[in-house]
């Protein structure tokens, strides 16, 4: 099907939507896990975080790659300093997008603690094993991870300004089309 003019396609909606689904089971269970006792149950939680993590990081690579094969539609007329804030809140979207799982890679790495995609695939170690390197790394994850929090509801809220005040269609450009009118 092809896509209209000033709309994502279907396979960057699904990475986009994915992506969302993806983020809030990982900061879910990362708010979930960190203060339980160590237990089976608890490393089962830290297994399931790594493993959406690593999807996160190659999902986001490869969204990249399509973003570069397919480029954004064009926004709809608005204020240049707008424009580049929005420009520069996407970069720094991917931006944390793939250094917070990176970090947390660097950190189980630093730590001795293996990551296992999906229970199949052992990533290599990004960095030696050294117990005050690990801490350091898991200090950098949680800010990259609070910072993408910060990121994502200022995201959510452009999103929602242009929905119900500006009326511009730009959230509509990322939903699905269920019906209605989608400019």
């Amino acid at each position: 099907m092809p896509v209209r003019p000033g709309r994502y396609g279907a396979t960057a909606q699904l990475f986009h939507w994915l992506t969302v689904v993806l983020l809030a089971g990982s900061f879910a269970l990362g708010l979930s896990m960190v203060d339980l006792d160590l237990s089976p149950r608890k490393l089962e939680l830290y297994a399931w975080h790594k493993w959406i993590g690593v999807t996160v990081l190659g999902g986001t690579a490869l969204r990249l790659g399509w973003r570069l094969l397919r480029p954004p539609p064009d926004l709809p007329p608005m204020p240049a300093w707008q424009c580049r804030l929005a420009r520069l809140g996407h970069a720094a979207l991917y931006a944390l997008l793939l250094a917070v799982p990176v970090a947390g890679w660097a950190m189980s790495s630093a730590l001795g603690v293996p990551v296992v995609w999906l229970g199949l695939v052992t990533l290599p170690d990004l960095v030696a094993a050294d117990e005050a390197t690990g801490e350091a790394l898991r200090r950098v994850h949680a800010l990259l991870a609070r910072a993408l929090l910060v990121l994502i509801a200022v995201h959510v809220a452009a999103a929602l300004h242009h929905a119900l005040v500006r009326r511009d269609g730009v959230l509509a450009r990322m939903l699905p089309r269920l019906g209605g009118r989608a400019s």
